[in-house]
């Protein structure tokens, strides 16, 4: 018999913004458990944006964030001794950590500058629903796409 289901961590919103999405970016950002480094990566990315655009950088990362979170994704499965990629509706809080995985990783993979100027060039890209975390985000609704012929398959 399983144990009792797991209750889900609150996330503190972030100091500056008051925002609980920002607090998740930070956690997003953050290795080895520096936090107060993250939190200078994503406050620096968000004055940078305010100084290149002049726009309000929370609508902005809302905007690209909107953009990048999948509506599906595929999950194996195995039917029969074969393993098919099944396509599944992504529930909220996947959708938005996938999201936030995906724009730290697309960032990340940038060459040349610092994580700051990197995350705010990312950021930009993906509110013109362009950039290496839109790529992520299509290759994993076209693979969703070529196997729905399977989507039966899902519980």
């Amino acid at each position: 018999m399983r144990g009792k289901k797991l209750k889900k961590r609150e996330t503190l919103p972030d100091p500056k913004f008051q925002s609980l999405t920002i607090a998740k970016l930070i956690n997003t950002v953050m290795r080895r458990g520096k936090k107060q480094t993250a939190q200078k990566i994503v406050y620096d990315c968000f004055d940078l944006i305010r100084q290149d655009t002049g726009e309000d950088p929370l609508g902005l990362f809302n905007k690209a964030l909107k953009n990048i979170m999948p509506d599906v994704e595929v999950r194996s499965r195995r039917v029969g001794g074969a393993n098919y990629q099944i396509p599944y509706q992504v529930k909220g809080d996947r959708r938005l950590s996938l999201g936030l995985r995906w724009l730290i990783a697309a960032a990340g993979a940038r060459k040349g500058k610092n994580m700051g100027y990197c995350l705010k060039d990312e950021l930009l890209e993906a509110a013109k629903n362009e950039g290496g975390a839109m790529k992520f985000k299509m290759n994993v609704e076209r693979m969703a796409e070529a196997n729905r012929a399977f989507a039966h398959f899902a519980r």
